[in-house]
């Protein structure tokens, strides 16, 4: 175990260079590289302007400049969400995020309002988050759909002001401008990516189609209708894992199946899941299997949704001890 990063890949000379200056050989190698941003895809935003305009959609410095301006926010201030097209990473987490911010402000500065200018027609359980929203935060939170005036086409950094392809603009005391997003730099220097900016993989293995004996998982790979989700990757970390062990020991990987599980938080005690079995076939790649996981009934109670809340801790801790122990 080396906690170092890895700076570049030679998929020719099998090779990885380490920031702490040394070459490791490899016969497979795993990649895991997750996400970078497509700043030349939103005008006046770049990573200087995210320190302005976070996008807190890596956690770290980021997270902490979303929160002190939410802090900072006078009540009555309007803070303005605007998550990207698909696919990017976690795609409930704009709504969970707009979910959480909406607890705090209803109890630290009732005054305020949320703006949600999506690029997208439709979210992950929408109809569920609408229902909470509706419930718990009544007249907070505003979502605007990408074909009624949703998607931007620029960002005035200084003013914090969005503008939209409808001709609106929009200022708000605290702007989360989430941008398009690409798999993780790494990947990209050492070729393994499409003109999309995401990398290809045999669905089955997640061996690179590119590059033979590299496997990319997690969010930035194309695993055919899989989420890009912890849980998916976690998921695709095992069928990796177990095809690699077949191929060195010359014998036959097992078929895969792949599962995902995604709980969201529209407040503290109050939850929502999705949850989907997953399947490979060389005609289709990986496909939901029909009648497999489902979503959180819409006319639970309130119990329902506390118990929800809780299992979501439980699978929070579960998924983590599972991919960090």
């Amino acid at each position: 175990m080396l906690h170092t990063k890895a700076n570049e890949i030679d998929p020719t000379g099998r090779k990885v260079k380490l920031a702490n200056g040394k070459t490791l050989t490899y016969d497979r190698l795993v990649l895991s590289p997750g996400i970078d941003f497509r700043w030349a895809a939103v005008e006046g935003l770049d990573a200087k302007g995210a320190q302005i305009v976070p996008h807190a959609w890596q956690g770290g410095p980021q997270t902490s400049i979303l929160q002190k301006q939410l802090t900072a926010m006078p009540d009555g201030g309007l803070v303005v969400i605007a998550p990207p097209g698909n696919p990017f990473r976690c795609p409930p987490g704009p709504y969970e995020r707009a979910s959480l911010i909406a607890h705090y402000l209803k109890k630290h500065k009732p005054k305020s309002k949320i703006l949600i200018l999506d690029a997208k027609d439709k979210f992950s359980k929408q109809p569920l988050f609408v229902q909470g929203w509706n419930s718990l935060y009544p007249g907070m939170i505003e979502w605007v759909a990408g074909g009624e005036g949703g998607r931007i086409e620029r960002v005035d950094v200084k003013t914090r002001t969005l503008y939209t392809e409808s001709g609106d603009k929009h200022q708000g005391a605290v702007v989360n401008f989430i941008p398009p997003q690409k798999a993780g730099s790494l990947v990209h220097s050492a070729g393994l990516t499409n003109n999309d900016g995401w990398c290809p993989v045999n669905q089955r293995d997640f061996e690179s189609t590119i590059h033979a004996g590299i496997h990319v998982i997690g969010d930035a790979s194309i695993a055919g209708k899989m989420p890009k989700s912890g849980f998916a990757a976690n998921s695709q970390g095992k069928v990796c894992a177990a095809a690699i062990v077949s191929a060195l020991g010359g014998t036959s990987m097992p078929d895969p199946s792949y599962v995902n599980t995604c709980y969201s938080l529209v407040a503290p005690n109050y939850g929502i899941s999705v949850a989907a079995v997953y399947r490979f076939s060389k005609d289709k790649g990986i496909y939901k299997v029909k009648g497999s996981g489902g979503v959180s009934p819409k006319d639970a109670n309130a119990d329902f949704r506390e118990k929800e809340a809780r299992y979501a801790v439980g699978w929070y801790d579960s998924i983590t001890a599972d991919t960090f122990s």
